[in-house]
């Protein structure tokens, strides 16, 4: 949008986007079953086409100076403003076999995942009283549902009962999972599970480094601390906006996509508001 816009823009990437390990996504309206990596593809060959520029490589630092900010790392970049849409990491607990599992048989969203695997064996791996919901959500897609570990994640028992209520089974903790989707094997202390899924309640940490450094304001929420902005992104830091898992650790690739629109239209009126004061300021200078 900022390229429609006729910003001159720069996109700094790493290449590690948090669902490069999926080989499909779901709920994206007109790209349903579309690799995510296919979708970053077209979508950067679509702002090309509008003159963003794309670089590879990380930004260490970004220091504000005069007239905006200036980017370090792998390319030293002058800029006006900046927005961060570094995503976020899923810490997951270490169970072995997972993390090779991890995107394919070993998933975190029901509403990404679930439809695929409807009425068949699942199971969910807690890791704090919020697996809960994630449970308690999978419900919806099958009858045949196991929460392993969730007395040990803190799961209270009044929710318990209401696992128990709802048909919904609990066992020990994983100790080892083990075999690919559609037949996943979940070792535990009174034996062996399996499913055809397992949902994860992995830790989302926020790649927010950047923003931290910078000083940005953050807020609490449910799943931990997150940098704190408005509903267009901008943070406490004049010029800085925060888009994406990094700012929303709930946003889905559709919601993501939108705050990236919504930031850019307020980062063009900013700049526009900008250029309008300073046309300003040298007429006023001229008259004097």
């Amino acid at each position: 949008m900022l390229g429609r816009a006729r910003r001159s823009v720069v996109v700094i990437d790493s290449g590690r986007p948090r669902n490069r390990f999926a080989p499909h996504m779901h709920g994206v309206l007109g790209h349903d079953g579309r690799p995510p990596l296919e979708l970053l593809a077209r979508g950067r060959a679509e702002a090309r086409g509008y003159g963003v520029e794309f670089a590879e490589g990380e930004v260490s630092a970004v220091e504000r100076v005069a007239g905006g900010f200036l980017l370090r790392g792998a390319h030293e970049v002058l800029v006006r403003r900046v927005v961060v849409a570094t995503g976020l990491v899923d810490e997951l607990p270490a169970i072995p076999g997972l993390e090779a599992m991890w995107g394919t048989s070993a998933v975190a969203c029901p509403y990404c995942d679930g439809w695929e695997v409807r009425d068949r064996p699942l199971g969910v791996i807690a890791t704090s009283p919020m697996s809960r919901n994630q449970a308690q959500l999978l419900r919806q897609w099958t009858e045949d549902l196991t929460v392993f570990g969730a007395v040990e994640a803190g799961i209270p028992k009044a929710e318990l009962r209401a696992f128990a209520m709802r048909g919904i089974r609990v066992a020990p903790p994983a100790t080892e999972v083990s075999g690919r989707l559609g037949a996943v094997s979940v070792s535990t202390a009174e034996g062996e599970h399996r499913v055809d899924r397992l949902f994860v309640g992995a830790r989302p940490r926020p790649v927010d480094a950047l923003l931290s450094h910078l000083g940005c304001d953050t807020q609490q929420t449910p799943m931990g601390t997150v940098v704190a902005t408005d509903d267009s992104g901008r943070t406490s830091v004049k010029g800085v906006w925060a888009v994406g898992n990094v700012a929303d650790l709930k946003a889905l690739v559709p919601m993501a996509l939108g705050a990236g629109v919504h930031a850019a239209t307020q980062i063009n009126i900013s700049l526009l508001e900008e250029e309008i004061a300073r046309a300003l300021a040298s007429d006023a200078s001229r008259e004097d």
